[in-house]
């Protein structure tokens, strides 16, 4: 019975994402305690295996985006303690968080990835690393931080890169940027729910358009054939499956869908942590699928397990 179990919504943290995360645990949170657990909020700091020891919650709800609870740190933990978990577990965490690890993973079972290479910061401060147009990202970090579109009109690579406080690590992937539409597709479990073509506000899907209201139009579902529509979902099961995800991810594609364009369908990334928030895609996918929010929430919850 929902009643009779403790849950631990583990959120905040500090990676980048600290922000998102708070609002997709109060979210999360919120929505637990009406459907009648007994909830703790759990702000993670450095002892939160203490805190975890003391509180001895029967599920560890995690909502933390970004390190340590997107990397697999907090999985394994989580597995010391014995405590049954959401999501994914220690490995496919790991590989998922990876960027160019988990392209090598997925492409090898048949999902298609932009072209692209590992280089350093300094390497891509210097000179331009790929033809124009391309994209640099941060080889782990989510919602979009960090993430540069190099175009035509780019003379230089982006300056920012030379900050001397760059906090993004000096790994970054250079990928091939693919032009068109934004599709996303959450797996939930074993299921792939819908397609939701994103429209950002700003030139690209960013850390704005992703949390701030109005900061993108989410159109659901997609406005693709509905044979493109089917092998977005085919796609993201596989990726979902070929990392060992568990649990509820969300896969981003980019659709090349322009007149005499090449009709490019590539995965862009997994996301084994998907933002909760009242803005976000999971959700919205969901209460699509027949799901609302606290339905989906009290899935999760009863899903979670240990040796994810």
């Amino acid at each position: 019975m929902a009643g009779s179990k403790h849950v631990a919504v583990l959120m905040g943290g500090w990676s980048a994402e600290r922000e998102v995360s708070l609002r997709s645990g109060k979210h999360c949170a919120d929505a637990l305690e009406r459907h009648g657990y007994k909830v703790s909020r759990v702000d993670v700091d450095r002892d939160v295996a203490e805190v975890l020891a003391r509180l001895k919650p029967d599920v560890a709800f995690n909502v933390l985006h970004g390190r340590p609870g997107e990397d697999g740190t907090i999985q394994g933990i989580l597995e010391i303690l014995r405590i049954p978990y959401t999501h994914s577990g220690v490995l496919a965490s790991a590989l998922a968080m990876n960027k160019p690890v988990a392209k090598i993973v997925i492409a090898a079972a048949g999902v298609p990835v932009p072209q692209g290479r590992v280089v350093t910061r300094s390497e891509a401060a210097k000179a331009h690393v790929m033809t124009r147009p391309y994209v640099l990202k941060p080889t782990a970090e989510g919602s979009s931080v960090g993430v540069f579109i190099v175009t035509e009109n780019h003379a230089h690579p982006p300056q920012e890169l030379t900050r001397p406080d760059w906090p993004y690590g000096e790994a970054l992937l250079a990928e091939r940027y693919v032009a068109g539409l934004e599709l996303t597709c959450a797996v939930m479990g074993k299921e792939a729910l819908g397609v939701i073509e994103i429209e950002p506000a700003t030139k690209f899907y960013d850390y704005e358009a992703k949390y701030a209201p109005g900061g993108s139009r989410h159109i659901l579902p997609a406005r693709i054939s509905p044979n493109i529509y089917q092998q977005v979902r085919n796609l993201a099961l596989t990726a979902h499956q070929a990392l060992g995800c568990r649990g509820v991810t969300r896969a981003d594609f980019r659709f090349d869908h322009r007149p005499q364009a090449s009709g490019d369908l590539v995965c862009l990334e997994v996301n084994t942590q998907p933002g909760m928030t009242e803005t976000s895609l999971v959700p919205e996918l969901a209460a699509h699928a027949g799901r609302p929010f606290g339905e989906l929430v009290k899935w999760i919850v009863e899903d979670a397990s240990l040796d994810r």
